[in-house]
């Protein structure tokens, strides 16, 4: 223990240097995933010229992060196509134009050096919020928890499967994350100083993704509580009622000074971003997705329209479209395919579902263990304290233990918001938990284990256990390698199951493509008898199907299957009548083809349900050969 206290630092360096080199080796091993097909382009056009048109329901920070690599590249933009002249967030097929070449007349790039240098900046974003969440648990619950609680974080298959993505997820984790610690700080001392780097980091949330608006409420509220629970002291003459009236008035006034700044830095960004952008597209992005019928858009829609035409408000016009583009979004919810079933209408179950379905099971066993420590600690303290008034005992706990309360209010009403929204679309949503959920564990864990200190022999149990649960978190992202989007848990059948449970993020999301291509490139070599000696295993399993001439693709993804095959690659779908030769279904548009509402006799993938595949490419595309 004292080797890993006096090492703790040059420890966690290693760990995420790990963590952010396997990040690397999966970016470049991954096709372009389907949402970055759209995050990519908007995050060039936003860095070079200034101008949110594509993708505008997302706030810019991540995208600006994500684009400024590209600056320095000699990059073709179609900036004379029809699509970003005329078009009204024109943001996949520009994608395609931009990475894929669909248009070589507008200009053709290197996808591979786009995708890796685009993906770079998430990954040091990850880094950071490593060194975070053990720096803020190291404060709360001593060194051994911070680098518990950081290697539960670095080796979660899922947050790897993540971690390079030019997505929001990452990014909004680890905002929210330093948003919190600033407004913790904010709390426990409200100096101008911590006024100001409260609000920065509120602010600098609030442009990572538009769910970062829970916090706006959560804070008001943990002020308010804050304020009220604030003791008075003995050389304090005011009456206790004045007291917390100018207690109260003071912090919601300092408060209301950080949103301010927040909003500033809100400002300033969207300005930056949409410097050179006309109004009138905000207002053509408004037309086309604010249309229903109802009060909220109605007045979101004249906001943005009576906005957007003055240089001062438009970055505003432009955030607040960003907004009520997510609420709509959110409110008409999304098809998704979940348990036998492809639907629109969400599910309370979801959620909680996938969460139990895609942790780790070390994980999963923790998270009960330290929730029954912290319910049966507190039932102690509540029958210990039953002689003292209700008001008093929360008053005196929530001054002493405000983080963890800050972090209980935020899970319950994230998970609340989670389960009953409308966007059943991935575990990815509720990462903003996990980095939370990392720290809580280590810090209930390592405050357990110093209770043993004058029990020498239950406390060596305590540590070989702990040793082991450690050995065994660190062990699962080996095993899974390299497919971790597709990562499921042991107790659910492990990572070719997945599709079977749910599909999307949670598993297909395109990113196996260049896995497809090896594989033909791989079983075409052997066929021919060039292969080598590394790849004698992959000749062993295809050596009795025929060379890959032509292969038959359904994907699922942002990537170019025409780039990457060539002219072996022909375009599939599932309504199309079968025909002998190699197919590569991805499992989205197989479970999807499957178990969707359809007209009776129309064609689907079940004439493909008792064909065995031939083999997968990652674990996300099915490849079939039929004689």
């Amino acid at each position: 223990m004292d080797f890993l206290k006096k090492h703790a630092y040059l420890i966690v360096a290693g760990i995420l240097s790990l963590h952010f080199i396997l990040a690397l080796v999966i970016s470049s091993q991954e096709s372009m995933i389907y949402d970055e097909r759209a995050h990519i382009p908007a995050a060039y056009s936003y860095v070079r010229y200034g101008d949110m048109r594509l993708n505008p329901e997302h706030p810019p920070l991540l995208k600006d992060l994500a684009g400024l690599p590209l600056l320095a590249m000699n990059l073709s933009f179609p900036l004379e196509s029809p699509e970003w002249q005329s078009g009204t967030n024109e943001q996949w097929s520009i994608g395609d134009m931009f990475v894929n070449c669909s248009k070589p007349d507008m200009g053709c790039n290197d996808s591979d050096k786009i995708l890796f240098w685009s993906r770079l900046p998430i990954s040091i974003v990850a880094v950071i919020l490593g060194i975070a969440i053990f720096l803020w648990t190291k404060e709360l619950g001593g060194t051994l928890a911070g680098l518990f609680a950081v290697t539960l974080y670095a080796f979660d298959p899922n947050i790897i499967a993540h971690s390079h993505y030019v997505t929001t997820d990452i990014g909004i984790a680890a905002f929210l994350f330093f948003a919190f610690y600033f407004f913790v700080r904010f709390l426990k001392n409200p100096n101008l100083k911590n006024v100001i780097t409260a609000g920065i980091f509120l602010g600098l949330a609030e442009l990572a993704k538009v769910s970062a608006i829970l916090l706006f409420p959560l804070f008001g509220l943990t002020v308010i509580l804050y304020a009220l629970t604030k003791q008075k002291s003995l050389s304090d003459r005011r009456s206790l009622f004045s007291f917390k009236l100018r207690t109260l008035l003071a912090y919601s006034l300092k408060f209301a000074g950080s949103v301010l700044v927040c909003f500033a830095i809100i400002w300033s960004l969207y300005a930056w971003n949409t410097i050179n952008m006309p109004g009138q597209k905000i207002i053509n992005s408004a037309d086309a997705y604010l249309s229903q019928k109802n009060i909220p858009a109605e007045f979101a829609h004249a906001l943005i329209v009576n906005t957007s035409g003055n240089p001062l408000l438009k970055p505003f016009s432009q955030y607040f479209l960003g907004v009520a583009m997510i609420f709509a979004r959110v409110e008409s919810g999304n098809p998704h395919y979940f348990l036998g079933e492809v639907t629109m209408a969400p599910s309370v179950w979801y959620f909680p579902t996938v969460f139990l379905l895609k942790e780790t099971v070390p994980f999963l066993f923790l998270l009960l263990l330290t929730t029954s420590f912290t319910v049966y600690r507190i039932g102690k303290v509540l029958i210990q304290e039953k002689k003292t008034s209700f008001s008093a005992f929360f008053s005196s706990s929530f001054q002493n233990k405000t983080t963890q309360y800050l972090i209980f209010f935020f899970i319950l009403l994230y998970s609340y918001v989670s389960i009953t929204g409308k966007l059943n679309i991935g575990f990815r949503h509720l990462f903003p938990m996990l980095p939370f959920l990392y720290m809580l564990i280590a810090k209930t864990a390592f405050d357990s284990f110093k209770r043993f200190d004058t029990d020498k022999t239950t406390k060596k149990i305590f540590s070989f256990f702990l040793g082991g649960i450690t050995l065994s978190v660190m062990a699962i992202p080996i095993l899974a390698y390299p497919n971790y989007l597709s990562y499921f848990n042991i107790a659910s059948g492990g990572h070719s199951n997945g599709y079977k449970y749910v599909s999307d993020s949670n598993y297909d999301w395109g990113q196996d493509l260049k896995r497809l291509s090896s594989f033909i490139e791989t079983h075409n070599r052997c066929q021919s008898g060039t292969e080598n000696f590394s790849e004698e295993k992959e000749c062993t399993l295809t050596k009795d199907y025929p060379p890959i001439d032509k292969i038959r693709v359904d994907y699922f993804g942002g990537a170019n299957p025409s780039t990457l095959l060539g002219e072996k690659y022909i375009s599939w779908w599932d309504t199309r009548e079968p025909e002998p030769g190699w197919y590569a279904i991805s499992s989205f548009f197989y479970q999807e083809s499957l178990y969707k509402q359809k007209p009776a006799g129309q064609q689907d993938y079940s004439w493909l349900q008792n064909v065995q595949p031939v083999t997968r490419a990652g674990d996300s595309i099915f490849i079939y050969y039929i004689p």
